[in-house]
């Protein structure tokens, strides 16, 4: 969603604006969510992508603790980077801020593992679908709660969605 900033006026997202500061390089996931169809897909495939490769270049670096350390600290740097990224683009949850996308989808993916390329497909379907279509109370959090940590917080509550779909499906 591209809340305006109070009293800024919208930047275009580009290569150039995303090299200007780190932060933005960081919330706009390294260039994925420069992608003019989609963000939010592009940065969840390349967040996709750097966990399975991280993990199975260097398994024994990143470890399901390891994991659950980075994304902890990758949410507390996306609230200042996102904040910092949105107040700069004028707009609070610009959509090419994916940095949100990419802990939430690592947060999922490290509740799966180990898991097949099927059940990542799903998880990965799953997670697009409740980040997008954002329902109760996800909505309510989007429109609800502003800046950095707003940004980061729905995109958790798509993850938690995401894993109580599968842990229903397991029970099941």
């Amino acid at each position: 969603m591209n809340t305006p900033v109070h009293g800024a006026l919208p930047v275009k997202a580009t290569a150039r604006f995303m090299l200007a500061h780190p932060a933005h390089i960081i919330a706009q996931g390294f260039g994925s969510g420069l992608s003019p169809i989609m963000p939010g897909t592009s940065g969840t495939l390349y967040g996709w992508l750097l966990f399975a490769v991280l993990s199975l270049r260097w398994p024994e670096i990143f470890t399901p603790l390891n994991w659950a350390v980075i994304i902890v600290v990758g949410f507390a740097l996306g609230v200042w980077v996102c904040e910092v990224t949105g107040r700069n683009l004028g707009a609070a949850d610009h959509g090419s801020m994916v940095w949100d996308e990419i802990i939430a989808f690592w947060l999922v993916l490290l509740f799966i593992m180990p898991a097949d390329f099927t059940t990542q497909c799903w998880a990965f379907i799953w997670f697009r679908f409740f980040d997008m279509v954002k329902p109760p109370p996800i909505r309510y959090f989007d429109r609800h709660i502003k800046g950095g940590f707003g940004v980061m917080w729905d995109d958790i509550m798509a993850a938690f969605y995401t894993l109580l779909v599968f842990a229903l499906w397991r029970a099941i």
